[in-house]
């Protein structure tokens, strides 16, 4: 594909490509601010000054600047650095048979709990409830009907209250949800806080994770220990190869 002039300076040609390695440079809260047709064109006329600035330089010869020098040193040490660390740490592997030892050896850390989708209506009255449930079963939809009668702010979502373990509901609620079947509407349910009237969406028994459902997690956990280790495997072998001293 041509790389498209944009805008010359001098002898040097601003590309599109140029064009664009300079945006993203810029922090993406910034670049949103020029998003427009205009915006893009006062980026381009600001790339268009710092090319003027660079080209001053040259001319005053900024690039023998002692400091100048000193700092691009610094600028290259620290690239070599962590170049150097790269090499040692981004070629580190797993394979899927230490995947499966680890996860193997250690299933307790993959457990899952016992999880329960549901959606509620909730009450002040149980006369209320068992009104509300006549009309559900006379038609109303479970939503509608959280929508129109619900005190709790889930009704805005249809009384949906989303996934949730063992532990997180108080006890009569939870009690409730964990014994009914997928599909279920119960009768009046009271708690502190009201009259729930519980629909059961879906639900998981508590087991294991299986391997496929924390494979990556597993890989990212033992790649992170392996480059950990070459890592300092490395600094070992280098601290016996140069002199080190640390002046207190």
């Amino acid at each position: 594909m041509e790389n498209i002039v944009l805008a010359k300076v001098g002898n040097k040609q601003i590309t599109k490509d140029d064009f664009e390695f300079f945006k993203k440079g810029l922090n993406p809260q910034v670049l949103m601010q020029f998003n427009s047709e205009e915006g893009q064109k006062r980026l381009l006329q600001e790339l268009v000054n710092q090319e003027l600035f660079y080209l001053d330089a040259i001319d005053n010869k900024l690039n023998e600047d002692p400091e100048y020098i000193k700092e691009i040193e610094r600028i290259k040490a620290g690239f070599l650095k962590q170049y150097a660390i790269n090499k040692v740490v981004m070629n580190v592997t797993v394979t899927n048979e230490e995947l499966k030892t680890y996860y193997e050896e250690n299933k307790d850390l993959f457990k899952s709990e016992e999880m329960a989708k549901a959606s509620h209506i909730l009450v002040d009255t149980q006369e209320k409830a068992n009104e509300i449930i006549d009309e559900i079963n006379s038609g109303l939809s479970f939503e509608e009907a959280a929508t129109k009668y619900s005190n709790c702010p889930s009704s805005a979502q249809g009384g949906d209250l989303g996934i949730f373990p063992r532990g997180r509901m108080v006890p009569e609620f939870e009690e409730a949800v964990f014994s009914m079947n997928i599909g279920q509407i119960s009768h009046p349910v009271k708690t502190q806080f009201g009259y729930h009237i519980i629909k059961l969406s879906d639900k998981k028994e508590a087991g294991y994770k299986t391997f496929d459902e924390v494979k990556n997690q597993i890989s990212q956990q033992l790649i992170a220990q392996k480059q950990e280790k070459a890592y300092l495997d490395k600094i070992n072998e280098l601290k016996g190869k140069y002199e080190i001293v640390v002046n207190e």
